[in-house]
C-alpha cells in the first residue's frame, strides 16, 4: 500500500529538520529525502511516477546562505513534474524571498521553524487541488480551453485549428509555465485523432539510462530487470498523438532515434532486430531555445529542423492584456466551487495593478495567486496594497526608463539581490564601480570632451580629472 502513497519529496540539508519530517510525514506520504539539488537530481531518476509534493528549502549547499540553489531546484522540480505542489520551508524567509520563490511556482511559503501538524495539513490540501486541476485540464484539452481574446491568443487558436490533421511534428516553444501542455493536448482533440490515444512523456522526468526502453520498449531479457517484454510510448500511442514536453532534456544518443522515427516511421525495441512502424503523431515543446542548443552542441540540429516542420510560440501572460482579467475570474470561478469557498473581488485600484503585472511566473503563477488570495480573503473585495502583497516586485522589467536614485525600494530591492549571491561583497568596490561606469558612460557620450562630460555629471573638469587618475592608478 506504501507504493499508492502520493510521493512527497523533501529537499534541506538540517538532519534534525528531515528525520523529524521523515517520522511525523511518513505516516501520510512517501517521503524521499535529498540534501542538495544533485541528490535530487539522482533520486528523481529512480522514481517510478514524479513526486506529487515537495518541501523545499531555499538555504541548500554549495551557498547555504544564500537562496539561490533553493530557486533552481523549485525551476527543477517543475521542469520534471509540472503539476507538482511545491511548499518552501525556510528560514530564508524575507519578503524578497517569498516573492521570487512565489512566482518560480512554488505554492506556499512556510517560515522556520513550523508547526508540523499544520504544514501536514496544507500539503494534504494540496493534494486535493492538485487532482482538482488535473481534472481541469482534462476537461479543458477536450473542449478547447484555450482562454483568451488577445490577439496573440487569436493566432494561436488559428494554428492549432490549421496543423491539427497534418502528420507532421509540432514543436512548442513558450516560457514555463505558459501552458504549453495545454496547447499540445488542444492539438490533438481539435485532430481527427481524438479517438486514439493521447500519450505524454515528460523527457526531464525520465532517467537517461532508461528513456530508450520507455520510449521504444524492449524484449525479454534485453538487460538485467527486463523479465518480460514491454511496449513503448511509440507503439502504445497508435494513430493517436505522443506528446515529448521538455525535449530539450533528451540525450543526444536518443535523439539520434528519435530522428529516425520522425523521418521514417522506424524503430526497434531494445533487444530485437524487428523493426517497428509508428503511427503516432509527435508533438514537442521546450522552455529553451533550441537554436540556442543546437549551436552549444547539445542538440541535434537535423532534429530540431525535423522537430519545427511547424513551430508554435505560447505567448507569455505579460504579453495577453486583458485576458489577464479573464484568466483570473476562470480560476477564481473555478476554484470558489471546487473549494466550496465565497469568491473574492478586487476593487478599482487592484484590478489597475493586475493588469499592470507581468507576472514571471506566466499562468501558473496567476493561477496559485488565484487560490492563495481565496483561501485568505473570500468573500471579500482586496485592495491594490492587499494584492500586491502576492506580487513578485524583485524583478522589474527592462525599460527605457533612467535609473531613478529617487526610488529607495527598488534600489535596495536590487542591492538585496546583489548580497544574496555574492559573499563577501565590497561596499567601496561598488561605489568604484557605479563611478567608473558613470564617467565612462560620460566620455563616450561627449567623444572624450572632458569639459563637457564634468558638465554632464555636475563635477568641476579638475575633480573629474583627478577621479579618472585614480581609476587609471589602480
Amino acid at each position: 500500500m506504501a507504493a499508492l502513497r502520493p510521493v512527497l519529496m523533501i529537499i534541506d540539508d538540517d538532519p534534525l529538520i528531515t528525520d523529524t519530517l521523515h517520522f511525523v510525514l511518513s505516516k501520510y506520504f512517501e517521503v524521499s529525502v535529498a540534501e542538495s539539488h544533485a541528490q535530487l537530481k539522482s533520486l528523481l531518476q529512480q522514481l517510478d511516477h514524479p513526486p506529487a509534493l515537495a518541501l523545499v528549502d531555499l538555504g541548500l549547499p554549495p551557498s547555504p546562505h544564500t537562496p539561490e540553489e533553493g530557486f533552481k531546484v523549485i525551476t527543477a522540480l517543475l521542469a520534471h513534474s509540472p503539476t507538482i505542489k511545491i511548499h518552501v520551508l525556510s528560514g530564508q524567509s524575507d519578503d524578497v524571498n517569498v516573492k521570487r520563490a512565489l512566482s518560480l511556482g512554488a505554492v506556499d511559503f512556510i517560515a522556520k521553524p513550523c508547526d508540523v501538524d499544520k504544514l501536514k495539513d496544507m500539503l494534504l490540501n494540496a493534494l486535493k487541488v492538485q487532482d482538482v486541476e488535473l481534472n481541469e485540464v482534462m476537461a479543458e484539452q477536450e473542449h478547447d480551453g484555450l482562454l483568451g481574446n488577445s490577439l496573440p491568443m487569436q493566432a494561436l487558436r488559428m494554428q492549432i485549428t490549421q496543423f491539427a490533421d497534418s502528420p507532421f511534428p509540432v514543436l512548442i516553444e513558450g516560457e514555463s509555465g505558459s501552458g504549453k501542455e495545454l496547447v499540445a493536448g488542444s492539438f490533438h482533440y481539435a485532430s481527427k485523432r481524438l479517438l486514439h490515444p493521447y500519450l505524454s512523456v515528460n523527457c526531464a522526468a525520465i532517467s537517461p539510462l532508461l528513456a530508450e526502453s520507455i520510449l521504444f520498449g524492449h524484449a525479454k531479457g534485453a538487460f538485467t530487470g527486463a523479465i518480460a517484454a514491454h511496449t513503448g510510448y511509440f507503439e502504445d500511442a497508435g494513430e493517436g498523438t505522443l506528446f515529448l514536453d521538455e525535449i530539450g532534456e533528451l540525450p543526444l544518443e536518443l535523439q539520434a532515434k528519435l530522428l529516425r522515427v520522425l523521418e521514417n516511421g522506424e524503430y526497434q525495441r531494445i533487444g530485437e532486430t524487428q523493426t517497428r512502424k509508428s503511427l503516432a503523431r509527435i508533438v514537442a515543446a521546450t522552455n529553451r531555445d533550441l537554436r540556442v542548443e543546437v549551436r552549444a552542441g547539445k542538440f541535434r540540429s537535423d532534429l530540431y529542423h525535423r522537430l519545427s516542420v511547424f513551430a508554435v510560440h505560447v505567448p507569455p501572460l505579460r504579453d495577453l492584456g486583458e485576458d489577464k482579467h479573464l484568466l483570473r475570474e476562470h480560476f477564481i470561478a473555478f476554484y470558489a466551487n471546487q473549494i466550496g469557498r465565497v469568491p473574492f473581488a478586487l476593487d478599482a485600484t487592484a484590478l489597475a495593478r493586475w493588469l499592470d503585472y507581468t507576472f514571471p511566473g506566466n499562468v501558473r503563477e496567476l493561477r496559485n495567486i488565484v487560490i492563495r488570495l481565496i483561501a485568505k480573503y473570500a468573500g471579500k473585495t482586496l485592495n491594490a496594497k492587499e494584492l500586491v502583497a502576492e506580487f513578485d516586485l524583485s524583478e522589474p522589467e527592462p525599460s527605457n526608463e533612467p535609473l531613478s536614485f529617487n526610488d529607495e525600494a527598488g534600489m535596495t530591492a536590487q542591492a538585496q539581490r546583489h548580497l544574496q549571491r555574492q559573499a563577501n561583497v565590497s561596499l567601496d568596490a561598488v561605489l568604484k564601480t557605479w563611478e567608473k561606469a558613470y564617467i565612462e558612460a560620460a566620455m563616450q557620450m561627449t567623444h572624450g570632451n572632458l569639459s563637457q562630460a564634468a558638465k554632464l555629471l555636475s563635477v568641476n573638469r579638475t575633480t573629474l580629472y583627478n577621479r579618472m587618475s585614480t581609476q587609471e592608478e589602480k
